[in-house]
């Protein structure tokens, strides 16, 4: 190897999802749902799943659409950071 150091980008995850709580300090909880197909039957589905968003201003309210990205862990569960609306 030389000298160079090797540069890794990390691949973050990004989602998008309604905002359904925000009772938290500087956290909010945020639904996103996605559609899936039954293996068998090719019947479409909606599945959906909560995330704990970290939310520094506190400027989001429940029904806010906001997009949200992986970052380091900040608590237990929370491991998400907002972007923007």
């Amino acid at each position: 190897m030389t000298n160079k150091q090797v540069e890794k980008k990390a691949i973050k995850k990004k989602f998008d999802g309604v905002v359904v709580s925000d009772l938290q300090d500087k956290t909010i909880v945020v639904k996103v749902d996605s559609v899936k197909i039954h293996p068998k039957y090719k019947k479409r589905y909606t599945s959906s799943k909560k995330y704990k968003v970290h939310d520094e201003k506190n400027q989001y309210k429940v029904d806010d659409k906001v997009s949200f990205v992986e970052c380091r862990p900040l608590s237990k569960d929370k491991k998400w950071r907002v972007i923007s609306n």
